[in-house]
């Protein structure tokens, strides 16, 4: 049986070659009758593109890279996720690249990435998505990229974020409607902004509660475990405490009730700890943590759409999509404890 070419399914749809490039490519500039004609042929002939040919007759890779600097790998798996799957619908490859953020050769280090690869362009993730002299790099440098869960500047690329400080005020008012009013923070890194916005969002429910923020009970983590048990020891081992403590992720969160078990603190009739994230420790730890859930895999689907719909379409305006976290009610919460410990 002789090779399915492109010439096969080209000359079987009576049309150029170029035209079955276009609809295989999935390109503007095709009638819809065409685009299902050409379709239908290459699919009953089994015609499958060579990557090879493909990327010659485009002048493109076919190639994005992920970039990440989290310590939550949960939050990453689920971000490869969604990319993965755009990636494998649209015949795109992913290349998943770790950074770090606080490098002096950052943008060194990327720009040799890009060169090396031959990257048709970047999914840039927090704190990255917000790191001032990369984004400066690839504007200077014609690369397309796209942003997720940027704060700043949001005219210079597509991106699709979610609002950290609006959720972190609603679940500071939960917390409130509970009849809380000495309520601590746990802060998330330093480097990513949304660590600022989740702070804000909490200051802004104790504000308009007319609640006074406890400085001493406000204390720095970076989103790790290990943070929040430190942050946990210096808040619950004052003679005055707090009687819940809001963390800015769930493994925080899940380091205050460890050192709270360990203190005899318990959760949550004497303590109300909540988290953000929805990590799978806010699920399989106990008591199971109220936290925030994002939409983290559909962010990360949408955002590379909006970079392949740039690659296809290079004039196409930048797009800034917002979607909407949830509040998950469970068991860390209660009112707050009004008897004597038994």
């Amino acid at each position: 049986m002789s090779k399915i070419t492109i010439n096969v399914v080209a000359a079987k749809a009576n049309v150029s070659k170029k035209t079955v490039s276009r609809v295989l490519n999935n390109e503007p500039n095709v009638s819809d009758e065409t685009r299902k004609k050409v379709t239908d042929i290459a699919e009953d002939l089994g015609y499958k593109p060579n990557p090879l040919a493909r990327g010659l007759a485009s002048n493109q890779s076919f190639i994005l890279a992920l970039l990440y600097d989290n310590p939550n790998t949960n939050y990453i798996n689920n971000i490869q996720t969604g990319a993965l799957k755009i990636c494998q619908d649209e015949e795109y490859h992913l290349l998943i690249h770790p950074c770090k953020a606080s490098s002096k050769e950052l943008v060194n280090n990327v720009a040799e990435l890009i060169s090396h690869s031959r990257l048709d362009g970047l999914v840039l993730t927090p704190p990255l998505s917000d790191f001032p002299e990369l984004i400066n790099f690839l504007l200077a440098n014609k690369t397309p990229f796209v942003r997720i869960g940027a704060t700043e500047n949001l005219t210079c690329s597509s991106a699709v974020v979610s609002n950290d400080e609006q959720t972190s005020f609603e679940m500071t008012q939960y917390l409130i409607s509970l009849g809380h009013t000495a309520i601590g923070f746990v802060k998330g890194h330093p480097q990513h902004n949304s660590a600022a916005e989740r702070f804000l969002g909490f200051q802004r429910a104790l504000k308009s509660a007319n609640i006074k923020i406890h400085e001493q009970w406000v204390q720095q983590g970076d989103y790790t475990f290990n943070s929040g048990e430190n942050c946990a020891r210096q808040i619950l081992t004052m003679a005055e405490k707090p009687s819940a403590i809001f963390c800015s992720n769930d493994y925080m969160a899940a380091g205050v009730l460890k050192v709270a078990n360990q203190l005899e603190i318990s959760v949550p009739h004497q303590l109300s700890v909540t988290g953000f994230d929805d990590a799978p420790i806010s699920r399989h730890i106990w008591p199971t943590i109220s936290t925030i859930q994002q939409p983290v895999e559909d962010m990360a689907r949408q955002a590379t759409e909006l970079l392949i719909e740039k690659l296809k379409i290079t004039d196409s305006k930048y797009a800034t999509l917002s979607l909407e976290s949830r509040l998950l009610k469970r068991e860390s919460t209660s009112p707050p404890f009004k008897g004597k410990k038994s």
